[in-house]
């Protein structure tokens, strides 16, 4: 049983809820219990998407710095994969991932955020990575999803000064895509998850893939990735109620089976 984080599943929805007092810092034992939770999500067939979720007060507050301080260069070698592979788990959940955002989301909680599909957060939280103040940098994808997400002159100087940024500001630069009351984050989080209990499960999996995917590589290779996956999704069952349903009824009333 996983002390600090657990998935949770409600009516297709599935909360991965990090619970660490007081500020969810991520140890090695949390990226380990995130691990372990991303692939029970992964796995779950009655998972359709996924809430990341810290808690009412706060969302993570950075990677556990009184366990990292006591590492060497050589240490560090060894575990930095660990530290990176964690919220790479999460990233790679083949579902509709949201991160929900209370209060704090700086340091290695940003780059948690930072891997989900979509980020709702409070009107009052407070996003960073401010690492450099530490004399280190993000090592868990912080300079390359945040530079993806809102441009790398906005990553560089986030990244570089180390500042918080507001929430009002995540949201005009992109880091964010909804805000409201801190009250409402969760559910509203959890609504937005629930769009997919009944959709063309491979379909919405094809089309993460095919947009994570194409990101990596150069656009040739991109619009392969999307030609493959398009034709893919031809082999499945909700491929043919999907048609048959928009020829006979028209569109939006296909009811699918998520094979």
């Amino acid at each position: 049983m996983a002390e600090f984080v657990q998935l949770e599943v409600a009516d297709g929805v599935g909360t991965i809820r990090l619970d660490r007092p007081k500020m969810n810092a991520i140890s090695v034992q949390v990226q380990a219990e995130l691990r372990a939770a991303a692939a029970e999500a992964t796995e779950r067939d009655d998972v359709k998407a996924v809430v990341v979720y810290g808690g009412e007060r706060v969302f993570a507050a950075g990677n556990d710095v009184k366990e990292m301080a006591e590492l060497s260069y050589t240490d560090m070698v060894s575990v930095s994969g660990s530290v990176q592979s964690a919220v790479t788990a999460i990233a790679r959940i083949p579902k509709p991932v949201v991160a929900a955002v209370t209060g704090y989301a700086l340091g290695g909680g940003c780059e948690l955020a930072l891997a989900a599909d979509v980020r709702i957060a409070a009107d009052n939280a407070t996003f960073g990575q401010p690492e450099v103040l530490l004399g280190i940098i993000p090592g868990a994808g912080g300079t390359q999803r945040l530079s993806r997400l809102v441009g790398p002159s906005r990553a560089k100087d986030i990244i570089f000064t180390g500042r918080f940024v507001k929430a009002d500001e995540a949201l005009a630069i992109g880091l964010v895509d909804r805000l409201v009351p801190a009250a409402d984050v969760y559910a509203e989080a959890c609504s937005w998850a629930a769009q997919f209990t009944g959709a063309a499960s491979y379909a919405v999996r094809a089309a993460k893939e095919a947009i994570d995917r194409g990101l990596e590589v150069d656009l040739e290779s991109g619009l392969e990735i999307e030609r493959l996956q398009f034709a893919g999704v031809f082999a499945t069952e909700d491929r043919a109620i999907g048609m048959s349903s928009f020829v006979e009824n028209g569109p939006g009333k296909a009811v699918f089976t998520g094979r």
